[in-house]
């Protein structure tokens, strides 16, 4: 199975993707992940990433496609991926098309995880991640004065693009620039839409019935 998730910042495409990792046996594929772990590093990538990233910004599509498609072409997705974060645009949609034409494969399917913005914004600014583990934590859900990972006891930090003015950024990014996708794939009968106002868990059940695993 060959899936993207699509969605506004905060929807839940990464935690439901890390949850469909489990059931399904396939890897999740975080661009955003890829990229901050080049920034950590510091390599060229890296810089250049994070001079779009820090500002809310898309990086360009030609290096975003190079990277994705060298990530697929690894073993471990030759039964199945889950994409996070990509494509977010057409052009990089038409990439990923190309791709899959030449090495045989196909999407498919596309989960579209809707949320109010309103929803979305105080999701964001009260997102926190662990340092050591990259687990992803919400204040409003955790006890008052929690400061350390639940998991594995590492600090919990604001990722520099959660903050209110860089989020405003990246909603328009994505109006202007992702948001197209969704009749993209709509027109190729691939896309599910999946509302996630409530719980996280209600959210991924929604899913799995939208890609009929329920039961799994």
């Amino acid at each position: 199975m060959n899936l993207i998730m699509l969605g506004a910042p905060g929807a839940g495409k990464g935690t439901i993707a890390a949850s469909l990792q489990e059931i399904l046996n396939i890897p999740h594929i975080s661009t955003g992940d890829i990229f901050r772990e080049c920034i950590k590093s510091g390599t060229e990538l890296g810089k250049l990433a994070d001079s779009y990233i820090s500002k809310g910004c898309l990086v360009p599509d030609d290096v975003t496609i190079q990277i994705v498609e060298d990530r697929l072409s690894q073993e471990d997705c030759s039964n199945g991926f889950i994409l996070d974060g990509f494509p977010r645009t057409i052009k990089q949609a038409l990439g990923l098309d190309n791709y899959l034409k030449r090495v045989g494969k196909k999407i498919t399917r596309v989960v579209n995880i809707v949320v109010s913005e309103e929803e979305l914004v105080g999701r964001l600014t009260n997102r926190r991640i662990c340092k050591d583990c990259k687990a992803s934590f919400n204040l409003r859900i955790l006890p008052e004065g929690t400061t350390v990972c639940p998991h594995c006891g590492g600090e919990l930090i604001q990722r520099d693009d959660d903050n209110e003015e860089v989020i405003k950024k990246r909603f328009c990014t994505y109006h202007e620039e992702t948001e197209p996708l969704v009749e993209y794939y709509l027109k190729r009968r691939k896309l599910a839409k999946v509302r996630s106002e409530h719980t996280i868990e209600d959210t991924f059940e929604n899913v799995l019935c939208a890609l009929k695993l329920k039961g799994i």
